[in-house]
């Protein structure tokens, strides 16, 4: 028996019986075998996640937001989640023992293709490894943004995927990085990373502005942000939420552009050469700092799931308050 966290009304949740076999006997292949995977840690994405757990996923994407393992429907009950890392224990010779990330729901143990998983590098710790689909989802935006050297760049909203935005962006020579964010309590983690916070920024001469809040009035001021020919990228999912905008003021006179980013397609150039798991790969080779241990803000029991989701994408009062300084929150898994 396998257990999992399924989504079962809005603000609801509980610890359920799930499938365990997402690799039949008849689709196992000498090429694509079956691996079964014991649990050790999972990432809860504090944006996705908590939309799904509020109910704000519209129905017009219920088929674009399906994760790789998901079971049920929107909006409930649903198994939901995709930052999963464990350990084979039975599969392949070069992957049994092994330390894997798999883009899976929070579930105690499950049987997926040898495919569907990837073996941690040496020096990634399988704790840390919850924020692989975080830094594939800033790669990926990079990407979208292709940023130049020298570039002065700013980076609104300072979430998990937002840090990391800021901080493979620092990486650039010569680029010149901000990293914006109206909560003061992000100052500290945003300078162990090495990155130039500020809760309001005074440039408006930036050759890029990338927007990961999550929030409408974030995307104004990315908008503020951006100098002549500016490149707005905007990385927020806002699910059901309709978001106004000033297009008006210096929109038109600075011809600026908004571009969308989003994880699920590579960047059009990348294609031919890239594939879904090369991405994959690399986030988890970046992920080798140590210094990326300071996104990971708390941790809790797998069996506390179901009021942890609550506390972190609850509406007002101390849950608020809490999620408010929350960047990661690792689960971990009893697998003794």
């Amino acid at each position: 028996m396998t257990n999992a966290f399924w989504v079962t009304g809005p603000l609801e949740g509980a610890i359920r019986e799930a499938t365990f076999d997402h690799h039949p006997p008849s689709t196992v292949t000498a090429d694509n075998p079956a691996v079964e995977v014991q649990a050790l840690y999972s990432g809860i994405s504090r944006g996705t996640e908590a939309l799904v757990f509020t109910n704000q996923v519209p129905e017009s994407e219920f088929h674009t937001m399906r994760a790789p393992f998901q079971e049920g429907e929107f909006p409930f009950p649903v198994k939901y989640g995709y930052a999963n890392v464990g350990q084979v224990t039975s599969g392949p010779g070069d992957l049994h023992g092994r330390f894997v990330f798999c883009l899976f729901p929070h579930q105690t143990v499950y049987r997926v293709p040898a495919s569907a998983v990837v073996p941690l590098p040496e020096g990634l710790p399988p704790g840390r490894a919850v924020l692989a689909a975080n830094m594939e989802t800033a790669v990926n935006g990079l990407w979208d943004a292709a940023p130049r050297i020298g570039d002065r760049i700013a980076v609104v909203g300072l979430g998990v995927v937002g840090l990391l935005v800021a901080w493979l962006a620092s990486r650039i020579p010569g680029a010149r990085v901000k990293a914006v964010d109206t909560n003061p309590g992000r100052q500290a983690v945003a300078e162990s990373l090495g990155l130039d916070f500020q809760t309001h920024c005074e440039h408006n001469d930036h050759d890029l502005v990338i927007h990961a809040s999550g929030q409408p009035a974030g995307l104004e001021t990315a908008l503020s942000l951006a100098g002549m020919e500016g490149r707005i990228i905007e990385m927020s999912w806002y699910g059901a939420q309709t978001v106004p905008l000033p297009l008006g003021h210096a929109f038109h006179s600075r011809r600026l552009t908004i571009r969308s980013s989003q994880v699920g397609h590579l960047h059009p150039l990348q294609v031919p050469r890239w594939h879904y798991r090369d991405r994959m790969s690399l986030a988890l080779d970046l992920l080798r700092d140590e210094v990326l241990d300071n996104l990971i803000t708390g941790e809790s029991p797998f069996e506390s799931l179901p009021e942890v989701m609550a506390s972190l994408a609850g509406d007002g009062g101390s849950a608020s308050a809490c999620a408010s300084e929350t960047l990661c929150h690792r689960i971990v898994f009893n697998c003794h």
